[in-house]
């Protein structure tokens, strides 16, 4: 989108004024599908640096995610958690993963987590 979706950034607010990380979102982003849970941005960044800091080779990027980055202004990104990039039948990754999503990068977006299977 060249100009985000008003509505998308106001649940992009609400979900980062930290009244709920229990909304499920599904967005259209550069031909993927991604489909989760939103997470307010300095939830999102100490879930990162938590599995970076208990993975042996990548332990020294945990820090990046650590330091608050947010301005003022709207929100420009979404912070998903327990995320899946759909792809045919499958979710990937299984078990949910961490994206960040530009949105102004969205084409399209539905409430709700998409679900898939793999039978």
């Amino acid at each position: 989108m060249s100009k985000p979706d008003e509505l998308l950034v106001d649940v992009a607010t609400l979900v980062e004024s930290g009244h709920s990380n229990q909304m499920s979102l599904t967005v259209v982003t550069g031909g993927a599908v991604i489909t989760g849970r939103l997470a307010p941005e300095a939830v999102w960044r100490q879930r990162v640096s938590e599995v970076l800091t208990d993975s042996p080779r990548l332990g020294e990027f945990s820090a990046m995610f650590t330091a608050t980055t947010r301005g003022d202004g709207p929100p420009a990104y979404l912070h998903f958690h327990m995320a899946r990039i759909l792809q045919g039948t499958v979710g990937i990754p299984e078990t949910g993963g961490m994206y960040r999503v530009s949105i102004a990068d969205v084409s399209a977006w539905t409430m709700g987590d998409f679900s898939y299977s793999d039978h």
